[in-house]
């Protein structure tokens, strides 16, 4: 009897710790719209009174556009780089298929934590827009054109989402030697897409900037959720260099808590 409680103890136990773990999930990613709203407001009043950001945005716009119409086939492979390689519905594909992944290799937690960062960052992105409305650079002899508002840029803030995902998720699979090169990829391929945009003249600096901070804050929001998780569950909090689940490698990756650890010692 006392054998067949504890089991029910510790059942209860790790399912009470999955169901906080997807509220704290839905509540991330409604905190990370909460806060992305007023914070892109804030980024448009300062666009609009704060002088010194004006002239940044437009020398910025204004001398990327010069070299652009001068150097034509640099042109080129900024559209391709943009259009295609850093494009967000390449993006999206790999956070997918990463999160089919996930799901085949049973961690599930891990895949929910992708695909709502990836969601949840969408939905942010389009939320501000819509509320800003702020109009794109207007440029003499433009060499792209993009639809719909302006501020934040689209493909910096699903860069900075699908990228974090990436890296987050694979850092355990990566041998150490390695882990450092990843990083430097990911940093750089965010940044060139926020330079591509703004050099291609469809975006002023300061809607790549926001894309930037709206990105980590809907990735760090739905991280901390990841991590309360891994405490309720009785693991430990995982550095940031060894990904968020550092037993990925293991045969079962969710299915060595200490809980069912016991689970199992006790059946």
């Amino acid at each position: 009897m006392a054998t067949r409680s504890m089991v029910r103890n510790l059942r209860d136990r790790r399912r009470e710790a999955d169901r906080r773990f997807g509220a704290r999930l839905l509540g991330a990613a409604a905190a990370a719209a909460v806060t992305a709203v007023p914070f892109g407001l804030l980024l448009v009043l300062v666009e609009g009174q704060w002088r010194p950001l004006r002239r940044l945005d437009a020398g910025a716009a204004r001398r990327l556009h010069v070299i652009a119409l001068d150097h034509p086939a640099w042109t080129s492979t900024l559209r391709f780089l943009s259009d295609r390689v850093w494009d967000p519905v390449t993006l999206r594909t790999a956070v997918a298929l990463l999160t089919v992944w996930l799901v085949y290799r049973r961690a599930w937690r891990l895949a929910a934590w992708a695909a709502v960062t990836a969601v949840a960052g969408g939905f942010i992105g389009l939320l501000v827009k819509t509320v800003v409305e702020r109009a794109r650079p207007s440029l003499e002899d433009p060499v792209a054109r993009a639809p719909g508002f302006s501020f934040p840029s689209g493909h910096a803030m699903t860069a900075t989402t699908s990228f974090a995902v990436l890296l987050l998720v694979l850092l355990p699979m990566v041998p150490r030697p390695w882990r450092a090169p990843c990083w430097g990829a990911a940093v750089l391929s965010v940044v060139g897409v926020g330079f591509t945009r703004v050099a291609l003249g469809v975006h002023w600096f300061s809607d790549v900037l926001g894309g930037w901070l709206l990105g980590l804050t809907v990735v760090a929001f739905t991280a901390w959720a990841f991590e309360a998780w891994r405490a309720d569950t009785g693991r430990p909090r995982a550095p940031v260099a060894e990904g968020l689940e550092p037993e990925l490698t293991d045969e079962r990756p969710e299915a060595g808590t200490p809980g069912e650890t016991e689970e199992r010692a006790v059946t």
